[in-house]
């Protein structure tokens, strides 16, 4: 049978960058069947998604052609006997300059024991471990099923996973999910979200030798970044999480994107800038948006010129929600269960600053835990690498996690 270092090697070679999943997808519902496994697969549903809080309101917006997702079934023992556990992993990467790498992004590059490609550590790894973990769990003695999931379009919000929790894809119900998002092989319980939020000024065009001719955005720009600055300081104070202690800033607020004026030699008349905010577990995203706004009129009402001529400040892209499980949870349980047998020490559950596709799941009911192998840290990096020790690693952990959830549920 292929080794979990060569499914990798042939898995790493997609270029899967957002919308461009086909490929990856028809080749992985392949090779599961190869393996045994009874696949379902599930296109990104537009329509749906469009009713979700998290995703445009217009289909149109929403990418949803050629984004197949697939999912495969490994009946154990009395299948019905025991309950059915998700294991989850996405298709979609960033795309990669080549000219910040040292070797081609999607070609895999191994040096003893390192994997170097786009991917390697985010997440497609991870999903091999999936694959292998239930190949593993699959010759234990259990009952119930056990389902790996390759789901599009993670990074840009997760329209796979968000479809396939909304419209259940399986004749069957699912009572947990792991998702093997490069944990660094830690449980992670909480994740943070994020409002995306796009502001639009509006000034008067002048030639530059007659400035006081017109009325530049810049300074009302920098009143703009300067309250929603304090805003982030005090919410870096205000807005507490034991699991989030850690990090310098808890709640990152970031203006990611600027584009003012149009020529040198002219005042600049218009800006667009667009911002990533982040929301905490416990709050919603249109809680925050709201103090944001808030922060923005009050700027606006100290200003004869914004108040005349008011800013827009709307919503853009996808919408992240934060998400928490209990780490009672029995899905958390098992995890560390499986971690203990692999004499893993890192077992207590932390929370991390990015989101990702737990939130779905979490949303429909099912508690959903995030460990995988490699760390956050070379995620969207340039030659972004892995120690694929972990990998190997974390196919034992869930394999032990799966054997410890399904016999004691």
């Amino acid at each position: 049978m292929t080794s979990a270092r060569e499914f990798v090697t042939e898995l790493v070679s997609f270029a899967s960058t957002d919308g461009g999943e086909a490929p990856v997808s028809s080749w992985f519902s392949s090779r599961l069947a190869e393996l045994g496994f009874e696949t379902y697969e599930w296109d990104v549903d537009a329509d749906l998604l469009a009713g979700h809080r998290s995703f445009p309101d217009d289909p149109d917006a929403i990418r949803a052609a050629d984004r197949r997702s697939v999912g495969g079934v490994l009946e154990l023992g009395d299948p019905d006997a025991g309950p059915t556990l998700v294991l989850n992993g996405h298709f979609d990467v960033v795309p990669a300059d080549e000219a910040v790498w040292s070797s081609q992004p999607f070609e895999a590059r191994w040096r003893g024991d390192e994997l170097t490609a786009r991917g390697a550590a985010d997440m497609k790894s991870g999903l091999a471990a999936c694959v292998f973990a239930a190949l593993a769990l699959a010759e234990r003695d259990v009952d119930g099923r056990v389902v790996v999931e390759g789901v599009v379009g993670e990074e840009a919000g997760g329209v796979g996973a968000a479809t396939a929790a909304l419209d259940n894809p399986y004749p069957f119900e699912r009572d947990a999910a792991i998702i093997a998002e490069p944990t660094a092989l830690t449980p992670v319980v909480a994740s943070e979200g994020s409002l995306m939020k796009r502001l639009r000024l509006t000034g008067r065009s002048s030639h530059a030798a007659t400035p006081w001719r017109g009325e530049s955005v810049l300074p009302h720009f920098d009143s703009i970044r300067e309250a929603f600055a304090d805003l982030a300081g005090e919410r870096e104070q205000t807005v507490t999480h034991p699991l989030y202690e850690e990090f310098p800033t808890k709640w990152p607020v970031v203006c990611g994107t600027v584009e003012a004026g149009e020529w040198a030699s002219t005042v600049p008349a218009s800006l667009v800038a667009e911002w990533r905010i982040g929301v905490a577990p416990g709050e919603t995203v249109a809680e925050v948006e709201e103090a944001f706004d808030q922060r923005l009129a009050d700027v606006v009402a100290e200003s004869e010129w914004l108040a005349e001529h008011p800013p827009e400040f709307e919503r853009f892209s996808v919408q992240f929600e934060a998400s928490e499980i209990s780490p009672d949870e029995p899905v958390v349980r098992a995890v560390q269960s499986g971690m203990h047998a692999n004499d893993l020490a890192e077992t207590e559950p932390r929370g991390v600053t990015y989101g990702a596709d737990a939130r779905h799941y979490m949303e429909a009911g099912i508690p959903t835990v995030m460990f995988g192998p490699g760390s956050i840290e070379q995620a969207h990096f340039p030659d972004e690498t892995i120690d694929f020790r972990e990998v190997e690693t974390a196919v034992d952990v869930l394999a032990d996690a799966g054997e410890a959830f399904l016999a004691e549920n």
